[in-house]
């Protein structure tokens, strides 16, 4: 296939690399000739260090530099053009001059795609003669490693053009996913879980950011946590998308935006790139504060309280694991005067079991039960907490078996849920919104996420492996702490739980009932 990129910055660079170490002959294009020579030299760059690290050979990587074509004009005829893949700023009018301008140039029979990440492709294909030509082809940065390609129809795509998109990009060696136009489409949508439960929990001051991006990894197992992440990817470019898809759908509860993010960002404190957002960097940053040391008294017994629903596993398997370390893990109806209590949460909060059941306010922690036997542990303190009692308690839950290290165990600030169950909940949440609105496939949610986002799992396969039933008990609990609507549980997990279905099982649709028409 004859492909005709036109923008030379960072991702048309990468889809040139991309599209012509797979075999096809690029025309790339920009309308600054320096910027394609730029490309050009880096792509040469990229290949050559391909070639040292023996992920390609010398000849596959001449080949593929023989198929790159620099363009002078990237509006010059181009009768064998197939395919043409614009990768300009993100501004519409600038968008829509590209493709008018190639709509003069190039045959009817070559395919448009936009690599948009966050405008409509509708409102793009929209400005064209012939709206049905264009589709989203959206890549992520970098290209040839984010193995990952949302193909987005517009309202006016002809139907084969979706198809022959993904057998292009899976023939190219990257996984396809059909996603609807909708704002932030599917893996921008999806990643707004993460990030917008972890600022809500900032501004409750239940952590700081370095302690919430610890529970992130030890606990959910995330490779980045959010705020790292925040200022990875810049935190200007994070609260714009936040923004955008919050406002792009009506200013759904779900996807609230935090009132931290924009004094950060009009101070410049966007992250990496400015050399400080939620954290300091550069050669001259100070390092990292690390965690208090425990201190506490790992002899003071404990004593576990029952567990809601949701939480009893986890709740048992802290039990086994506190008495295979030796602690004093007190039985009966009721704590010792001494003992400190541990009370295992499931989307309530432990200043409410404190109430319910009668507890010693002052020796009354929450543990999360999802935190039970991984590499840290989550102790929740009241305002009504007795700090020495708070250090004897974190002491016993660092406590590991003979021949094991001990735990790592975060102080957080009482709230519904705690940390990791509301991050994962609000992760499952918006997932769930994608598939209940058939904004994209089950299948095409997770495998997006997993290799776009890179979490652990799928959002939904992640709900599966806690159960249907135990994350309608979380989102029902954390709704009802709080009365937040963002918290409200959707039809996708209710509807599931209620089946007895997974919530990666797509279920039954009423088209599927019904027997195909008769064709006259």
């Amino acid at each position: 296939m004859r492909i005709r990129i036109v923008g030379a910055g960072a991702m048309g660079r990468g889809i040139a690399q991309w599209a012509a170490t797979a075999g096809h002959t690029v025309e790339l294009s920009d309308v600054r000739k320096e910027a394609v020579a730029e490309a050009v030299d880096f792509v040469r760059s990229m290949l050559d260090r391909a070639v040292l690290k023996g992920r390609t050979s010398a000849e596959d990587r001449d080949a593929a530099l023989e198929r790159l074509v620099p363009l002078d004009d990237p509006w010059q005829p181009g009768p064998d053009v197939e395919l043409v893949v614009e990768a300009v700023r993100e501004d519409l009018d600038t968008k829509a001059e590209v493709f008018g301008k190639l709509e003069r140039a190039l045959p009817a029979t070559a395919v448009f795609a936009t690599n948009t990440s966050s405008l409509s492709v509708t409102r793009i294909a929209a400005t064209l003669r012939d709206p049905s030509r264009l589709a989203g082809l959206h890549f992520f940065n970098p290209v040839p490693l984010m193995k990952i390609v949302e193909v987005v129809p517009g309202a006016a795509t002809r139907p084969e053009i979706p198809a022959a998109l993904t057998r292009l990009v899976e023939g190219c060696g990257h996984r396809a996913v059909t996603v609807a136009d909708t704002p932030g489409f599917l893996v921008n949508h999806a990643g707004r879980g993460l990030v917008t439960e972890a600022l809500a929990l900032l501004e409750e001051t239940v952590a700081d950011p370095a302690g919430i991006d610890r529970i992130a990894r030890d606990v959910l197992g995330l490779r980045m946590g959010p705020f790292e992440l925040m200022d990875l990817t810049g935190l200007d470019v994070t609260a714009a998308v936040i923004d955008s898809i919050w406002a792009g759908f009506r200013y759904d509860d779900r996807l609230r935006p935090s009132y931290l993010t924009p004094n950060r960002v009009a101070a410049g404190l966007h992250g990496r790139k400015t050399g400080r957002g939620w954290f300091v960097y550069g050669p001259d940053a100070p390092a990292p504060a690390g965690e208090p040391p425990v201190t506490g008294d790992a002899d003071r017994p404990v004593f576990l309280a029952d567990a809601p629903a949701g939480g009893a596993a986890g709740a048992e398997a802290l039990r086994a694991a506190l008495v295979a370390a030796g602690a004093a893990v007190e039985t009966g109806a009721g704590p010792s005067e001494r003992a400190v209590v541990l009370v295992p949460t499931w989307g309530n909060t432990v200043a409410a079991e404190v109430a319910a059941r009668g507890l010693p306010a002052g020796r009354t922690f929450g543990v999360d039960p999802l935190a039970a036997t991984g590499r840290r542990r989550v102790l929740a303190v009241t305002p009504a907490a007795d700090p020495a009692a708070a250090r004897d308690a974190r002491a016993v839950l660092a406590r590991a078996a003979e021949g094991e290290e001990p735990h790592a165990v975060s102080l957080v600030r009482d709230t519904a849920g705690s940390v990791a169950q509301r991050l994962l909940a609000s992760v499952v949440s918006v997932a769930a919104s994608l598939a209940e609105r058939s904004l994209a496939t089950p299948a095409d949610i997770d495998l997006a996420v997993t290799t776009g986002l890179g979490y652990p799992a799928g959002p939904l396969a992640w709900g599966d492996r806690v159960g249907a039933g135990r994350m309608l008990d979380l989102h029902r609990a954390l709704y009802a702490s709080t009365g937040d609507p963002r918290h409200r549980p959707t039809r996708w997990v209710t509807e599931r739980a209620s089946l007895g279905l997974a919530l990666t099982d797509p279920g039954t649709s009423p088209d599927a009932c019904a027997d195909a028409p008769v064709t006259p």
